[in-house]
């Protein structure tokens, strides 16, 4: 028993992992994913009803009289269950998926409403925020958004070919170096779920994951607003001597910490790094013991990523960086 026990876990962990609220599209919480969890259960339970038809028929062939057996292989049946049948059935179940996804139909936009453009890199998340007034606020690694306002989403790609797929949320859609794909989602409760580079991009492509969070409009709101505000100032001795490190030691060539002489372009904007869910696109929690084993370790932690490992602080210079970075809420 212990030996079919140990061979059916691997395919036992990822279908429990499926169940999972946090990231699972049997989990809607957007409008298109739940058009999707319709129609996968039409599917579903209509796929059931004919393998349960198939099996009744396999049985009576194997197992039946003579009578009956003569009768199943009779050439009305054959016609009518191998091509009549499948013709109706698959026709059918095109149309209504059709309907139910409205293919076709135009999206929900709201003129003047909120676009975000989110660029998949190597193996994080670039996400540029436009309201209504055109002002841009860039983040990274989190998707947030109003509950019940359609959101348009620019989809691109800085180098290889990836794939956004919020299951809670929507759909996937690739995202394709040199195209821009458009794709329009609707939040239909406040919660935080994640979401998954869905296309093979490389070393670190199971890494590649992100937060979707989303927020009553008014909450929405006053996130974006702070979100748009520069990073806070260090209130210790502690935390100045962090920045100091981070900006004495190359860190804002590759990162921008707004209102700082940080403004890098080439890795993820850190001015309110704190305040997010998770750390390195979402595979480490966010606290400063991840902060720092990041730093030295990363390339063990996310192999192939683009920042080198930092191995050149000592132990009270790496908690210092660590606490302000931290600290960027």
């Amino acid at each position: 028993m212990r030996p079919l026990l140990r061979l059916a876990l691997p395919l036992l962990v990822p279908a429990l992992a499926a169940c999972s609220p946090v990231q699972s599209a049997l989990h809607p919480t957007g409008a298109e994913a739940e058009r999707i969890n319709t129609l996968f259960w039409v599917m579903t339970i209509g796929g059931g009803v004919i393998l349960l038809l198939v099996c009744v028929l396999t049985a009576i062939a194997l197992l039946g009289s003579p009578a009956l057996r003569q009768r199943l292989a009779g050439e009305t049946i054959v016609k009518g269950l191998g091509i009549v049948f499948p013709v109706i059935v698959l026709s059918v179940l095109l149309l209504y998926g059709f309907l139910v996804l409205r293919a076709g139909a135009a999206p929900e936009e709201e003129e003047g409403g909120l676009r975000v453009a989110i660029t998949g890199e190597m193996w994080w998340w670039r996400v540029s925020y436009t309201d209504a007034e055109g002002n841009a606020v860039e983040s990274a690694n989190e998707f947030h958004l109003p509950v019940g306002v359609p959101v348009t989403l620019e989809l691109r790609s800085a180098d290889v070919v990836h794939s956004f797929w919020a299951p809670n949320l929507a759909g996937k859609l690739d995202m394709i170096p040199g195209r821009t794909n458009t794709m329009t989602v609707i939040a239909n409760e406040p919660g935080i779920t994640r979401g998954q580079c869905a296309e093979f991009c490389g070393g670190a492509h199971a890494f590649m994951s992100f937060h979707v969070v989303a927020h009553p409009p008014e909450e929405f709101d006053a996130w974006l607003a702070a979100e748009a505000g520069p990073a806070v100032e260090p209130t210790g001795e502690n935390l100045a001597r962090g920045q100091q490190l981070f900006l004495a030691n190359g860190c804002g060539g590759c990162h921008a910490v707004r209102g700082t002489e940080a403004d890098g372009v080439i890795g993820p904007d850190l001015t309110h790094v704190g305040a997010r869910h998770s750390l390195a696109a979402a595979t480490l929690p966010n606290t400063a013991e991840a902060f720092a084993q990041f730093i030295v370790n990363n390339q063990h932690i996310k192999p192939e990523n683009r920042m080198p490992a930092y191995g050149i602080f000592s132990e009270a210079e790496l908690a210092d960086l660590a606490a302000y970075l931290e600290s960027l809420v």
